[in-house]
């Protein structure tokens, strides 16, 4: 998830303790529970999930106000039971009827992946046969498609894990200081030797999930009409909205700007083995992942039902003629496409849990490909 530098600066805070801006103020009615079990303790009836929707932040309430990643999934799919959470960034919301559970991580991989395990080893729930579905914005290289689109991911790539110089040290034939660990510089192409940089996950469910939702209309309105028109000789950022495949970027530093997009594509490209596509760069799935990884060797989820779906909030690069500090200085006040993008990521996402949901008898043994 790539947010206004006033919710990161909440994140940052709330990460380092200052408790005074908390990244999300909680409800203050009292917690309904689905489960007499408490937090951390003993549960004899743990409740059955069927499908985990998982966000990485909301704007301000969880309802009423302008939405952020879990308020429309909260409304619309009536997720209102309750749960408390004090091992994780949020409370859990719950459906018992649908039996779709609702998770808000925080930004960044380290929170990402703390709620993830704290979920998974909480034993007041039954995730063996859950389905996860992450449902965040992104920013969206202009290459390959526009604000409000919405893109499967196969590779999840982290963008952390790394050697850096500064770019004013670095030698003549380098394009960049910022190149592999263990490598001789950005120019050795040696094979990659990954160590948490790379990951892939299930291609046969994202492939499912693409084909069930390659067709859904998304939304699209003369503002963020007006802001793809500014992106003269990118034909993919100019189209409406739509339904893609590509893959994520994994890094908790904000980057933007046409250099680093050009990085991030060469990134991608080199620890997949020119088998991925850079398309969406946000802060939260390699982190995810791991723990998903984690509990799967445990065996309290399946690695094999973990699904992510990135729109576009906003481009990783400015249109042509407007240069990086400008452009990212105004996406701090509001992204363009942030409204479209939220809709978009339930629209389609909502098509998977539709499926899922309806044919329960089927996708709860067997997972569909």
């Amino acid at each position: 998830m790539r947010f206004p530098f006033r919710l990161r600066l909440a994140a940052l805070l709330a990460l380092i303790g200052v408790a005074s801006v908390p990244l999300h103020a909680q409800p203050s009615s009292p917690a309904t529970t689905a489960t007499p079990c408490k937090p951390g303790g003993p549960c004899a009836k743990p409740l059955p999930v069927r499908i985990v929707i998982v966000t990485l932040f909301e704007i301000g309430e969880d309802s009423g106000d302008v939405a952020g990643e879990f308020q429309l999934w909260k409304q619309r799919r009536h997720l209102d039971v309750r749960i408390p959470f004090p091992q994780g960034s949020h409370d859990l919301y719950y459906n018992p009827d649908s039996q779709i559970l609702g998770v808000v991580t925080g930004v960044g991989n380290i929170r990402s992946a703390n709620t993830t395990m704290a979920l998974g080893l909480d034993p007041r729930f039954d995730l063996r046969h859950a389905y996860f579905l992450v449902a965040g914005i992104a920013g969206i290289d202009p290459h390959h498609a526009s604000i409000g689109s919405a893109a499967w991911a196969r590779f999840l790539v982290d963008g952390d894990l790394a050697h850096e110089i500064d770019a004013r040290e670095i030698p003549n034939d380098w394009k960049t200081g910022y190149f592999a660990r263990g490598k001789q510089g950005p120019n050795d192409r040696s094979p990659p030797k990954p160590t948490g940089e790379v990951f892939e996950i299930n291609p046969r469910l994202r492939d499912w999930a693409y084909r069930l939702t390659r067709d859904v209309v998304l939304p699209d309105d003369p503002h963020i009409a007006a802001e793809r028109a500014r992106y003269v000789g990118f034909p993919m950022a100019q189209r409406p909205p739509f339904v893609l495949t590509g893959d994520n970027l994994a890094a908790l530093t904000f980057w933007h700007g046409a250099r680093m997009t050009d990085w991030a594509g060469d990134w991608v490209d080199y620890w997949t083995q020119g088998k991925g596509t850079f398309v969406t760069s946000a802060m939260e799935e390699t982190g995810t992942y791991q723990a998903i990884l984690g509990l799967d060797r445990v065996g309290r989820v399946d690695k094999d039902r973990f699904m992510v779906l990135r729109a576009g909030s906003n481009y990783t690069m400015p249109p042509p003629g407007v240069d990086a500090a400008a452009y990212l200085l105004r996406e701090n006040e509001g992204y363009a496409g942030l409204e479209a993008s939220v809709e978009s990521l339930y629209r389609v996402g909502s098509k998977v849990v539709d499926e899922l949901s309806a044919h329960w008898d089927r996708y709860e043994k067997t997972v569909p490909q």
